[in-house]
């Protein structure tokens, strides 16, 4: 399959690479790049739109992002013209509180699947390839991420899910978007390492694992790259 191929002949090195052979491979397919504005999204999204320059921003609007989530979204939308697509749940904040309560708090798995991978999975329909920022490094739940997947969303469709910087520490990601001048997010100046909504997500301890700032530790993932099945 094209998606195992991929992964075992590509470095850590060859993002753009892998990239330009996943497009060609893939003539006249539809692409989008999943984004919350963390730094590993912003170095996919500078690869793709030196490819793409219209590529479709799938950003999950949750409607708990922190402000300067927020202000920094619409920074770059208006400095470097993305076509960021807002993607929200079925409910707004106000009405999902009213009806369930602090779910974030009681049951943060049911707020993410509702604000987050339910969302997610609808928009992902028009799709055939999903590019996504993710790194074995961040969680011991990605050590095993592949920068090619196939996988199944819950209709049915089968989509490339591709992480080019798979294999990438952290070093090599801000190396990059200091070479570049990418403008970044600028909570990681506070210390956050992984930033997702404000009210789940805390500055890490000294040496702990990224993640485990989110969800204060109860667990490490909201759903969205678990959620859709493997098709291999």
């Amino acid at each position: 399959m094209i998606a195992a191929s991929l992964s075992q002949n590509f470095s850590p090195v060859d993002a753009g690479e892998l990239i330009d052979r996943v497009l060609a491979d893939n003539p006249e397919k539809a692409s989008a790049i999943t984004c919350s504005f963390q730094v590993e999204d912003m170095v996919v999204l500078h690869l793709l739109r030196q490819r793409i320059p219209d590529v479709a921003v799938v950003f999950l609007d949750t409607g708990y992002h922190f402000a300067e989530t927020y202000e920094y979204r619409d920074h770059m939308v208006r400095a470097e013209g993305l076509n960021v697509i807002n993607v929200a749940a079925k409910q707004s904040v106000a009405e999902q509180e009213l009806q369930f309560g602090m779910l974030n708090r009681a049951d943060p798995a049911r707020c993410c699947h509702l604000r987050k991978v339910e969302p997610l999975m609808r928009a992902l329909e028009p799709y055939d390839i999903w590019f996504t920022g993710l790194r074995r490094e961040q969680s011991p739940t990605r050590r095993n991420l592949q920068v090619t997947e196939q996988h199944e969303l819950p209709s049915g469709k089968l989509l490339l899910k591709v992480s080019p910087l798979a294999a990438w520490d952290w070093k090599q990601v801000w190396a990059y978007t200091v070479e570049n001048g990418i403008e970044h997010l600028p909570l990681y100046d506070r210390g956050y390492q992984s930033i997702g909504c404000e009210p789940c997500t805390s500055i890490p301890s000294a040496g702990a694992d990224p993640r485990s700032g989110r969800w204060g530790g109860a667990k490490l993932e909201c759903g969205i790259h678990t959620f859709s099945k493997r098709a291999e």
